[in-house]
């Protein structure tokens, strides 16, 4: 349970921009496009293998929901920065994340049963609030292009939605 504790507060502290590793300045556009690209993906391969790896049918059915929906923000944002001609980029805050998401992801793997369900439940609350807390305190403010930020407002909603479909699937397992 450490290591996905620390892996979550690694991707908290990556998405609100407070490691020691995190640029200084706010994220340009193309680093923005980079870090939703990142956040997302990760989110996308915890589900599947939560898909796989769930014991209960409420956890392998969230996890089905996160990959879809988590899928579907990954290609607007890759439609919205091919018609702005813009190439995500990689930054210390995307590059913490793909870290913290393979850990997450190596850490689940050595876990089975109830003891998968509530490490995967459990981190997916913390996940999706520290996703939420970067796009209102960092993502959404540093965003110059107007079309950029309006795709980040337009998806904040299905991120708190998932907030509380994990909420309440945590819930659930106790």
């Amino acid at each position: 349970m450490k290591t996905i504790a620390i892996s979550t507060l690694t991707v908290l502290f990556a998405l609100s921009g407070t490691t020691a590793y995190a640029q200084s300045a706010a994220p340009n556009d193309a680093q923005i496009a980079g870090i939703v690209v990142a956040a997302n993906t990760v989110d996308i391969d915890a589900g599947k293998l939560a898909e796989g790896r769930a014991d209960n049918k409420e956890v392998k059915q969230f996890a089905q929901q996160m990959v879809t929906d988590h899928t579907g923000v990954n290609k607007q944002a890759t439609a919205l920065v091919q018609k702005l001609k813009v190439t995500p980029e990689d930054s210390a805050t995307s590059k913490s994340l793909k870290d913290g998401g393979k850990a997450n992801e190596d850490k689940l793997k050595s876990l089975k049963g109830k003891d998968f369900d509530k490490a995967y439940v459990d981190n997916e609350v913390s996940y999706h609030q520290a996703v939420i807390d970067a796009l209102d305190k960092t993502l959404i403010p540093s965003a110059k292009n107007a079309e950029l930020k309006d795709l980040l407002v337009k998806v904040r909603p299905a991120f708190i939605a998932h907030l509380e479909h994990a909420k309440q699937v945590q819930s659930s397992l106790k």
